[in-house]
Order: structure tokens, then sequence, then C-alpha cells
């Protein structure tokens, strides 16, 4: 599938609870969690960006580099991550025929992963793609066909797409990649990430698909 005829949706409304702060805003080398995420998505060219904000908005608003990203804002950003994927994918629009789901919290996922996945949805297909990485951690990004979108109705709480993800198996797509994904849950978490350098390294015990 071409980029151009993809959404990719961003979730960033975690309240940050155990981080002690806005964490999508902890600098990473010289960038911030979030601004890693929204720089590889801008890279792949999709139709559309859509970024899921909560509480900490007005805060993370003020320190991004926005392109042409739509900010959306949760404003029950209590009740998990379910909330806003079903926001975040209702605001996707007619025209766009995948939606690629990405956590804010994810700064090494890359564009390359995005193109690999994009490629593997076909017509006729499983239309739901998963990346697998080599060095482990969970599969994220995930991409959904629009044929699809029915399954982010049977999210809740706060686990996002993961358990709904394992009840349809037969909709899913697993795809080897090389890499790792962590996600940065707290302080320890980004100083670990840090210390790796910019190859990474390391495993990713913590991660899921939300």
């Amino acid at each position: 599938m071409k980029a151009e005829h993809a959404s990719a949706v961003v979730l960033a409304a975690g309240s940050s609870s155990r981080f002690g702060s806005a964490k999508l805003l902890a600098p990473l080398r010289g960038t911030s969690v979030l601004q890693h995420v929204l720089d590889a998505v801008a890279g792949v060219g999709f139709g559309e960006v859509i970024v899921v904000l909560g509480d900490s908005s007005s805060e993370i608003e003020a320190g991004t580099h926005w392109r042409r990203e739509r900010r959306l804002r949760n404003l029950d950003s209590a009740d998990g991550l379910s909330r806003s994927l079903r926001l975040g994918m209702g605001a996707v629009s007619s025209g766009s025929d995948a939606a690629m789901i990405l956590l804010g919290d994810q700064p090494l996922v890359s564009p390359e992963v995005m193109r690999r996945l994009l490629d593997e949805l076909v017509v006729g297909g499983r239309p739901v793609i998963l990346p697998l990485y080599s060095a482990g951690g969970g599969a994220n990004p995930v991409l959904i066909d629009r044929v699809a979108w029915h399954i982010a109705d049977e999210a809740t709480g706060d686990r996002g797409l993961g358990p709904v993800i394992r009840n349809h198996s037969e909709l899913v797509a697993e795809i080897a990649v090389e890499g790792y994904n962590p996600d940065i849950d707290t302080p320890a978490d980004l100083a670990a990430l840090e210390q790796a350098g910019p190859g990474g390294g390391g495993s990713a015990a913590t991660l899921g698909s939300g």
C-alpha cells in the first residue's frame, strides 16, 4: 500500500504517572521522545497524521515542532489508551484505506519498519500487520486495513489493541524486522536508552501492543 493512502494515528495522551513529569517532552539525544516519533512518521509520507493528546496537551503543543499533524485532545484520558485509540481512528478521513497506530512513547520507531508494514498490506491479505523485532519487544506500530477497523471497538481500559489482536489472530500477519522498539515508562527507561547510544541495543521486555 502507498503511504499516501494511509493515515498515521499517534497516541500521546498518557498520564506519565510512572515517569513523574511529561515524559513525551523528556529529552533523548537532543530531541524529545514524542518528537522522535513524529519525525519518523514524517519521513514516511502518510496521507494524514493525527496526534491524540491528553492532560498535558498545552505543554506538549508548546514544546513540539509541528508540521501538518492534526491534533486532538482526549478529554477523558484517564479512561485509558482505548479511548484515545477510538478517538484517533474516528478522526481518520474517509479517503484513507488504512491506519498506522503508533505510541508516542516509543522513540525508536523507524520509517523503515513503517514502510515494510505498508508493503505487506495487500488486497485480500490479512488486514492487521505487526512487526516482530529481532531483538525482542512489543509489536508496534500496528497497521490496520479499513476492513478491520471494527476491532478497535473491542479495546478497553489502558490495554489498547494488544488483547484485541490476540483474540483475532486469524486477521493478523506478523513481519520479521530488525532492531527493537522500547517504550519509555520511567526515567530509568530513558536513561538506559540514552546510554545505549544511537544504535540501540539491549532488550525491551516491557513492551506490548498497548
